[in-house]
């Protein structure tokens, strides 16, 4: 019997066949889907799908706008800024 948080479908199911001949299930974590730039919708490049990661500096670039815009709604979100000023 499984146990209460393999019962929920969070993990995709996947069968695998044993050296010995047996199939047994193996709960993996599903896919998450592609960051996206909040003002285009573009994807985002250099930010990986996964829902934890080991450290900050790996979760997005270290640029201005990293991880939120894609490089160009980046440029203009600076121009404008500095036009602002």
């Amino acid at each position: 019997m499984p146990t209460g948080n393999q019962r929920s479908r969070t993990k995709r199911r996947k069968v695998v066949r044993t050296p010995g001949g047996n199939l047994v299930t193996h709960y993996v974590s599903r896919n998450h889907k592609k960051a996206v730039c909040q003002r285009c919708g573009k994807p985002l490049h250099g930010i990986p799908r996964k829902s934890t990661l080991n450290s900050k500096t790996k979760a997005k670039p270290g640029r201005p706008y990293g991880g939120v815009l894609c490089s160009s709604c980046s440029r203009q979100a600076i121009k404008e800024g500095v036009k602002n000023v």
